[in-house]
């Protein structure tokens, strides 16, 4: 059983209630005393006005007797008598709890009583006002980047890792590379981009010859037969090494260069046979899986993920990024298109309607049940004592208008009756 811790607020209203039963029961006292004093009167024949006063006196103690029943009934037994159908809210909780959920299911929880608020209240509209002000967009913004940074932080990168890593992987996997190589490569030598790789590629190895000349030499003269004389491997080393560096040198300062052209007819060739050649494009393929398969791609793909990772999340920390001020700048394009775009206002509050009809007729049940089963879980007796703390000054004014108008009913009738000759 969950019990309600009471607040100083409750005890105030405890305060109140007792006062007012005070206030009641001495009221009934009241009207018991003038009873017996009436009827003392009466029956000493102090006058006429005696049976008045003594009837008055006598409805109004029914009355108030009677409330007073009424409105003990609801949280306890009076007098502690078991009386039937009394102590109603500590016995009846559950089922009390039970009508308040089917209440609530039928009367709020319907598709026509939520789209008909939602449509009145013109929520597209009010949201785009609100969202159009800077202030709310800033506010926005930062309450995004701090559930994404929230989010990131619950994420285990372990986990994460594998799920992108395998995603990477089967997405690679599955697709043909060789079609897309083929026209990416195409479209690089048509306009001449490849020239800045090969332009590198020129200057590069003219510069390792010049300084790596002598591991050339080395190894041009290892390569020459044993029965040849040195001076003569050194001789056609240096003549080789020459027109070699005499050879690169051209490529890289003669764009006319006929290698160049060799080198653009190859890669021309090269692209068309990724495109339509089905062994070149067979062959990509299989290149494709058995660089996946190995373990330094593997890493390489597994840690692309914190990279990704610290990338958000420096972004979402820094005020002034990129990714938060166009985040705020779309969320004050968007505010101002839904203030003033009937159009997109009227399709944003049909989507919403829907979202909001679909959740009250399918979770229904899941949410009367939390009413239901919260109250089924309240103590019964603190239940009780909560409840008269808050309602019980109000329901005490019962008791007092019990007597009040008894004590009239009383009155009316002893005189109705007395002017027709009782």
């Amino acid at each position: 059983m969950v019990s309600f811790t009471y607040t100083a607020a409750d005890e105030e209203k405890s305060r109140g209630v007792r006062r007012m039963k005070a206030l009641a029961t001495g009221l009934l006292a009241l009207v018991a005393t003038i009873f017996a004093l009436a009827t003392w009167a009466k029956s000493s024949d102090a006058g006429a006005w005696a049976g008045y006063v003594a009837a008055a006196a006598e409805a109004g103690m029914v009355g108030a007797l009677a409330d007073w029943f009424a409105v003990t009934a609801l949280f306890r037994r009076p007098l502690g008598l078991p009386i039937p159908h009394t102590a109603i809210i500590p016995t009846k909780k559950d089922q009390l709890g039970a009508s308040l959920g089917s209440f609530v299911g039928e009367n709020f929880l319907s598709a026509d009583v939520v789209r008909g608020r939602l449509r009145g209240f013109g929520i597209a509209r009010r949201l785009g006002i609100w969202l159009a002000d800077p202030a709310h967009a800033d506010r926005v913004t930062s309450e995004l980047a701090a559930a994404l940074r929230g989010a990131l932080t619950v994420l285990r990168d372990s986990d994460v890792q594998a799920v992108v890593g395998e995603a990477i992987t089967r997405r690679a996997e599955a697709a043909e590379i060789g079609p897309g190589l083929g026209k990416t490569l195409e479209r690089m030598v048509a306009d001449g981009s490849h020239h800045r790789a090969v332009d590198l590629v020129c200057a590069r190895g003219h510069d390792w010859l010049i300084t790596h000349r002598d591991s050339v030499m080395e190894a041009i003269e290892g390569g020459a037969p044993g029965w040849t004389p040195r001076f003569v491997d050194r001789r056609i080393g240096e003549r080789v090494y020459k027109e070699l560096l005499r050879f690169v040198t051209e490529m890289r300062d003669m764009p006319g260069h006929p290698a160049r052209g060799a080198i653009d007819r190859f890669l021309t060739d090269f692209a068309a046979d990724l495109q339509g050649d089905t062994d070149t494009r067979a062959r990509v393929e299989r290149l494709k899986s058995e660089l996946l398969a190995r373990p330094e791609i593997q890493d390489v793909i597994a840690s692309a993920w914190s990279s990704v990772r610290a990338l958000i999340l420096a972004a979402a920390e820094d005020e002034h990024s990129q990714l938060r001020r166009r985040a705020r700048a779309s969320l004050i394009s968007l505010g101002t298109r839904l203030s003033t775009d009937a159009r997109l206002q009227t399709k944003v509050e049909g989507w919403a309607e829907d979202a909001a009809a679909y959740v009250v007729t399918t979770y229904r049940a899941e949410i009367t049940s939390l009413i239901t089963d919260t109250v089924a879980g309240w103590d019964a007796t603190q239940t009780s004592k909560k409840i008269e703390a808050n309602i019980g000054r109000d329901l005490q004014f019962i008791r007092i208008n019990g007597t009040v108008v008894g004590a009239l009913a009383g009155l009316l009738i002893y005189t109705v009756s007395h002017a027709l000759g009782g």
